[in-house]
């Protein structure tokens, strides 16, 4: 897809994203990054961290609150995404939550004439006595696999300011934005 793709997707995918009052309030001068993988390139073994044995990853299907309580600790504005509705992924250290993320249908979209079904891991976070070890990202490449297992063209990272970090895994940033628009 070429860069005008990128930005009709990002429209399909969020209609009337900057007119968000949240998005409005945000300083100029913050930057952030759309990211986009197309799932045939995906290569599992692009990053391959050795891990504890202690470590393990799977969906949860814990109690809700208690998951809360550990998003909260992260971003206390993703809580409300973390319920009944989310398809919640974590990665877990001797079945201990140790980092998390939504796996999220965004849909099939026409593009140009083509359709895509694109998914997308969100609200991914790791908590702060955990991270530096490799397993969000690990937890990342787990569910962008999983995405690319269940038939979806694509895996979308929205809204975020660790291009690099995704980078690893061969996501590629699409578009760039500011409060004021898609620059």
């Amino acid at each position: 897809m070429n860069k005008q793709e990128y930005i009709l997707l990002f429209h399909s995918l969020f209609p009337n994203f900057f007119e968000n009052e949240s998005i409005q309030n945000l300083p100029e001068e913050y930057v952030f990054d759309e990211m986009i993988l197309p799932l045939n390139e995906f290569d599992i073994h692009k990053y391959d961290k050795l891990l504890d044995r202690s470590i393990s990853f799977g969906y949860y299907d814990g109690d809700l609150d208690k998951i809360q309580k550990k998003v909260e600790k992260v971003d206390p504005d993703w809580v409300q995404y973390f319920n009944k509705n989310g398809k919640i992924y974590c990665g877990f250290i001797d079945g201990e939550v140790a980092s998390f993320c939504l796996i999220d249908d965004k849909g099939t979209h026409h593009i140009n004439g083509r359709k895509i079904k694109v998914g997308a891991p969100g609200c991914v976070g790791t908590l702060p006595e955990y991270r530096n070890q490799g397993i969000g990202l690990t937890m990342v490449k787990h569910v962008t696999q999983k995405l690319k297992e269940e038939g979806f063209d694509y895996s979308y990272i929205h809204f975020t300011y660790v291009a690099s970090w995704y980078e690893k895994l061969g996501y590629r940033t699409s578009i760039k934005w500011n409060k004021n628009g898609i620059k």
